[in-house]
């Protein structure tokens, strides 16, 4: 089997290219990646290392997509995935629509052409921003969680946010980007007959992981805390109590295995895949978990409101569980436990990550 990843020398891409490597016996992964962030050599080298081919190139440009070799199934976890992005200072929005859905285009013409498979990675920042502020939150132990003594929109249980939950705009720039990759994706897959999965991710988190505190939260937060670095609770009344749930990208590779290996012709194609609430984490409760294995470190409150924040995220993966089997077996605490040790191992990874 060939596997094709874009956005290979990404957190996401990395991870799942050794973890199915690993996984996939004869696989051979063939990557493309523009290495423009920040590490993207310390990934590409490593992955050289392993074995795993990454091809310089930008999936926007169909001369480089062109030149890909064929592969059975494409991994698409190429993107911008900030939601600030276009309105942060650091990118346009041109270059975010350019990036996240013309780069879908592209990949799509390489799916149609070579009759490969498509995972297509997007986001939980696909749903609404206002439907997401009026859910009926209640504060338990430093965290925004569900209030299950109220009535729950449509979409929403006690285990979160499912695929039916409302996606009206405004979903943030970034999140309009990857909804409408899902939609075009949907539509080559049914023309063209090609084998699609959609997998709406909440956050991935886990060591190795470039920290900034647009992308990359749990990693940034706590290689910030253990270099006594500054950090501001944002928005929400600078309590920190904005809560979402974590995934660790081994987790994520063993659905995508199973995936891979399922033959289905018709029927869902779209999942959310997410740590759920057992997984759930607000930044005031990372800072004690922080504090606990670091010592202690003060927050500065920054009430002012921020554009695209969300209260709380959790998703709720049991269509996900139903359909394939899968859950999630990395703890909230395996997750940051494996972020710390790494941290503590690299003393120079903000400055790796670009801050």
């Amino acid at each position: 089997m060939r596997i094709l990843i874009t956005g290979i020398c990404g957190f996401d891409g990395s991870s799942l290219a050794r973890t199915l490597q690993e996984s996939i016996e004869g696989v051979t992964i063939t990557g493309i990646d523009n290495l423009t962030r920040p590490g993207s050599e310390t990934n590409r080298r490593a992955l050289r290392d392993a074995g795993i081919e990454v091809i310089h190139g930008d999936i926007r440009a169909a001369s480089d997509v062109g030149a890909l070799p064929k592969a059975d199934w494409v991994i698409d976890a190429a993107a911008n995935p900030s939601v600030r992005a276009g309105i942060d200072g650091q990118s346009s929005p041109r270059q975010l629509i350019e990036g996240n859905l013309w780069g879908t285009v592209e990949i799509l013409e390489y799916c149609r052409t070579h009759r490969a498979g498509l995972i297509l990675l997007s986001t939980s920042r696909v749903y609404s921003i206002e439907a997401l502020g009026a859910v009926p939150l209640r504060i338990d132990d430093q965290a925004f969680v569900l209030d299950a003594a109220k009535p729950l929109p449509r979409g929403l249980s006690m285990e979160g946010v499912g695929a039916d939950f409302s996606t009206a705009a405004p979903v943030s720039l970034y999140g309009s980007t990857k909804m409408a990759s899902e939609l075009l994706a949907m539509e080559y897959a049914a023309t063209f007959q090609f084998p699609l999965w959609i997998d709406r991710c909440g956050i991935l988190a886990g060591a190795g992981q470039f920290g900034t505190p647009d992308q990359g939260i749990a990693a940034y937060w706590i290689n910030a805390h253990l270099r006594r670095r500054p950090l501001r609770y944002i928005g929400f009344e600078g309590r920190g109590y904005q809560s979402r749930d974590a995934l660790h990208p081994s987790d994520l590779a063993a659905l995508l295995v199973t995936q891979i290996r399922t033959a289905r012709s018709d029927g869902r194609r779209l999942y959310v895949v997410s740590g759920g609430p057992s997984r759930l984490f607000s930044l005031a409760r990372l800072t004690r978990w922080c504090d606990s294995r670091f010592g202690s470190l003060p927050v500065e409150a920054d009430a002012r409101p921020r554009t695209f924040d969300i209260p709380w995220f959790a998703g709720d993966a049991t269509l996900a569980t139903q359909d394939f089997g899968w859950a999630p077996s990395v703890s909230l605490d395996g997750i940051l436990d494996e972020i710390a040790r790494h941290a503590e191992s690299h003393p120079d990874w903000l400055a790796t990550s670009g801050i």
